[in-house]
């Protein structure tokens, strides 16, 4: 399974470097995540490191990073494979407060801005949202975009996934991007920041780094 740099400018997922771990042996028997990283049991299953995010490679699932050249900040980190995704972001929270109930509504209301919808519905991971956004393709045609938004509050964090293709219109079906969930370590660090704040994604360190195959 690869994991792939690329530019915050290019759509094609071929280029900069790969990173490339096992994939866990025994991925159902360990899952018991999302973990805080503190908290995180020794089951054998290897991480990629991403700053404020930890992940393990899923059969099926391709690790892609969307990363600004100038700065190498990394923008955004999503699972992706054939029949949908899932894309991951992690904020800063109150020790046990509910941030997922207070931002449901914006982000609601963001979906309503842009022309869409969202309304809310339970499943696996508590209340999420189901959401339809009218988009234009490349070749100039619209198309309904559906998504299914999830939050997870951890100790002082807030797991945010976003749910593409099949993982969203199909909430039912358990897929390789649930395991992925189940295995992501969140790293929430010490330092003062306010609640909602997005926790910083960092490049993968250079051992994890391999050349891109060809």
């Amino acid at each position: 399974m690869k994991f792939r740099r690329k530019s915050s400018e290019s759509a094609d997922p071929s280029v900069d470097e790969g990173v490339e771990t096992p994939a866990p042996e025994d991925a159902e028997a360990t899952s018991t995540g999302p973990w805080d990283v503190n908290d995180l049991p020794d089951d054998g299953v290897e991480r990629i490191d991403l700053g404020s995010l930890l992940l393990a490679n899923v059969e099926g699932l391709e690790i892609r990073l969307q990363v600004d050249e100038a700065t190498d900040q990394v923008q955004s980190v999503m699972f992706a494979g054939a029949e949908g995704g899932v894309e991951l972001r992690a904020f800063a929270a109150p020790r046990g407060g509910d941030l997922w109930a207070e931002v449901r509504p914006r982000i609601a209301a963001e979906y309503a801005q842009r022309g869409g919808t969202a309304s809310e519905r339970e499943g696996r991971y508590g209340t999420e949202l189901h959401c339809q956004l009218t988009v234009r393709t490349d070749d100039g045609r619209t198309a309904n975009q559906p998504s299914r938004v999830v939050g997870i509050n951890g100790g002082r964090w807030l797991l945010r996934a976003t749910f593409l293709g099949r993982a969203a219109t199909e909430p039912d079906a358990v897929g390789p991007w649930d395991t992925a969930i189940e295995h992501v370590a969140v790293r929430r660090g010490a330092e003062a920041m306010p609640a909602g704040g997005e926790l910083p994604l960092t490049l993968p360190p250079q051992d994890q780094l391999t050349p891109r195959e060809s």
